[in-house]
């Protein structure tokens, strides 16, 4: 019955396990990650939802928000770090109407998001993530 104690994890928790999920995934694909900060939070902004359309605070479960490597340029002026944002309860919702473990679908939400990062193709994200197909 450990069923019965389990929780659903919190924003400090599900950020713990974004990093160690990010730690196992292969060594090129996180040499290249210099810089991007992952952070969870709840939902997505209102400002985000206005910006990518979303009929729902639940339709977003990470956002990559930065300038992508493909279109930075030494010239660029000082910015901001690179952000993932994972959305902890659109996850949760996720997760609870499929049949995958939570940490498969942290990992695919990062990798999707990260890819955007080096302007990945859904099919290059694809096979990082069959290269870490272990939960």
């Amino acid at each position: 019955m450990m069923w019965t104690s389990a929780k659903a994890p919190s924003l400090a928790e599900m950020e713990a396990m974004a990093h160690d999920i990010f730690e196992r995934l292969p060594k090129g694909f996180r040499a290249r990650c210099e810089g991007v900060v992952v952070r969870v939070d709840d939902f997505p902004t209102e400002e985000v939802l206005d910006e990518m359309k979303a009929g729902s605070e639940f339709d977003l479960l990470g956002l990559f928000l930065g300038i992508g490597l493909p279109f930075r340029s030494h010239d660029d002026i000082a910015r901001l770090p690179n952000l993932v944002w994972l959305y902890r309860r659109p996850i949760l919702d996720y997760w609870a109407e499929h049949d995958e473990t939570l940490g498969r679908i942290v990992r695919h939400v990062l990798i999707h998001e990260i890819g955007h990062h080096f302007g990945l193709s859904d099919a290059d994200m694809a096979g990082i993530e069959a290269q870490h197909d272990t939960d």
